[in-house]
């Protein structure tokens, strides 16, 4: 006997008691989940990228460039690297503390190694799951700059954050995110060796800080 013919004669067998003939029972309903209100979907986005062992940081959307300069300042940091694209005025406060290297002058992956921290913006986030979703336009940069140095620092409006993956995919699946390459991130890197012990910073950035800018 094949494996299909053991797995169908199982079924046979699990429902051989059952005499209802198919359909008299009527439709089964569905059941449409709503999303929350936009609160309620910063919070659990919050949570859930906090989960990941990944600190969030709520501040309001003019004071992003203050606290970036001082999370760097504050985690003895010395150098970043910056997308082309990225806010001005992010940029100039983050030179007031660190050494700020450019996309363009970061060159090789060895080059990015010796910067300690990259700061990027981001496309997309996903409450539900606590992702941030990269389509790597110029104020996130090519995907080397994310994935190599030790710290990424990324910034999220409120408006970027939806509830759920197809919430997220319809929206990365119209203009300007279309045809992009796509990075999710879901926390720190991480992964664990045979006997389970955990170990960050393998294929990406040991330490991830999100700014959620409301």
């Amino acid at each position: 006997m094949s494996a299909r013919d053991e797995i169908l004669a199982r079924v046979r067998a699990a429902t051989a008691d059952v005499t209802t003939p198919v359909g008299a029972r009527g439709a089964t309903p569905v059941v449409e989940e709503t999303s929350p209100g936009p609160g309620r979907t910063l919070d659990l986005f919050a949570e859930n990228v906090a989960d990941y062992r990944a600190e969030v940081l709520r501040v309001p959307a003019d004071e992003v460039a203050s606290v970036l300069a001082s999370t760097l300042r504050g985690r003895g940091l010395g150098s970043v690297v910056v997308p082309s694209g990225l806010d001005e005025g992010w940029r100039a406060a983050l030179a007031e503390v660190v050494t700020v290297v450019g996309e363009g002058d970061a060159g090789s992956a060895a080059n990015l190694d010796r910067v300690d921290a990259v700061v990027t913006a981001s496309a997309v986030g996903i409450a539900s799951t606590g992702t941030i979703v990269l389509d790597h336009g110029p104020d996130q940069g090519r995907r080397e700059l994310t994935l190599v140095p030790d710290t990424h620092v990324c910034v999220i409006r409120a408006d970027q954050v939806v509830h759920d993956v197809p919430e997220a995919v319809n929206r990365l699946g119209g203009e300007p995110h279309r045809g992009r390459p796509l990075t999710w991130v879901s926390g720190p890197s991480a992964t664990s060796d045979i006997e389970l012990q955990r170990v960050e910073g393998v294929h990406g950035p040991r330490t991830l800080v999100v700014v959620l800018a409301e």
